[in-house]
């Protein structure tokens, strides 16, 4: 097995040296470090992770928390796993892994320490293991974790949820922008009675789409009904029963807002189910813009959100954090309409 010491001798280096070109490349000149990473390539040599979490009191992994209870379907929706490849991606491109931090019910019962209803037990937890830095995933009840994540001094990231601290920052989709042009472009084809199939009521994008939905129909000059908003939870079920109970009011809408391709999907269900054709008697428009959306008959008008930039974005506040002991300003993602069929545009 090579060892750092023998890289040096062949670089004609210090092994001081060759300990920075993996710890900190910033600090040594560009052909030096090239030579070295040449030669480490060239003799398939890797820099002990333990020996470099040790000396740096860091380790090169980054702890994902994430709520994986089986009875919480988030861990399944397709947007959130493209969202993952595009964070895998970019923190594996600068020499950090993913280390998955459960907070599941199960993990809870069998591991002390391990759970979010004792955020002080888990940041001591992952101080313990030297991560580098934490990527925070709401599952919607992990508002005081969060919030002590935030206040630790670990560079934090949390993805669709607003945190502050000393090293924290967020990453989010401009979910008002986006709701506010799927109304505008229904308004812009003539109907005037929208409705909307919202996210839970405690979700931060949900309750923004709401808000950019309202400001659709005020651009619009249409009045906002509250018997016109119904919530669901994003995905299918709650899409196809919430747009049955939207059908079954005595003055139907003629076109509807889903906070979610998910519960738009199951609007199409419901509308066929329910004897109407989409879109000549009831127009559609989904929001995250996932794979089904263009595989559905009709395809499915949506507001797209950028997965795999969201991933990426995350990764790289994380990193400038990690690097630079700063935390950066949020990160707002532009959205942007796809029209296909479902609205007869």
């Amino acid at each position: 097995m090579v060892t750092a010491r023998e890289i040096a001798q062949l670089c004609g280096v210090s092994v001081a040296t060759v300990s920075r070109v993996f710890n900190q490349p910033a600090s040594v000149s560009g052909p030096t470090r090239e030579r070295v990473e040449r030669v480490a390539r060239e003799l398939d040599f890797s820099p002990n992770e333990s020996a470099r979490a040790l000396s740096r009191k860091q380790s090169a992994m980054i702890g994902l928390v994430w709520d994986t209870d089986h009875r919480r379907p988030g861990w399944r929706h397709p947007f959130l796993q493209d969202l993952l490849l595009g964070l895998k991606s970019a923190l594996s491109s600068h020499g950090y892994h993913l280390l998955l931090l459960a907070t599941s019910d199960d993990a809870r019962s069998r591991t002390p320490g391990v759970s979010l209803a004792d955020p002080v037990g888990y940041v001591s937890m992952t101080r313990r293991h030297h991560l580098a830095g934490l990527v925070l995933i709401d599952s919607g009840s992990d508002a005081e974790a969060f919030t002590a994540f935030a206040r630790s001094g670990l560079p934090c990231v949390a993805l669709d949820v607003a945190i502050s601290g000393p090293k924290a920052t967020y990453v989010t989709s401009d979910n008002v922008r986006g709701a506010a042009d799927a109304v505008a472009h229904l308004a812009g084809l003539g109907h005037r009675r929208i409705a909307t199939l919202t996210g839970p009521r405690d979700n931060t994008p949900a309750a923004e789409r709401t808000r950019g939905y309202r400001d659709g129909l005020a651009a619009a000059g249409l009045e906002a009904r509250d018997d016109y908003v119904v919530s669901g939870d994003f995905y299918r079920e709650s899409g196809f029963v919430g747009m049955r109970r939207l059908l079954a009011r005595k003055v139907p809408p003629t076109a509807v807002f889903a906070a979610s391709d998910e519960m738009a999907v199951g609007a199409l269900l419901a509308a066929r189910a329910t004897g109407l054709r989409v879109p000549d008697d009831l127009a559609v428009v989904g929001f995250d813009d996932i794979e089904v959306a263009s595989l559905v008959d009709p395809a499915l008008t949506t507001i797209a959100q950028d997965k795999p930039g969201f991933g990426t974005a995350a990764a790289e506040a994380l990193l400038k954090m990690i690097e630079t002991d700063a935390a950066p300003e949020p990160v707002l993602l532009p959205t942007r309409l796809v029209v296909r069929d479902s609205c007869g545009a």
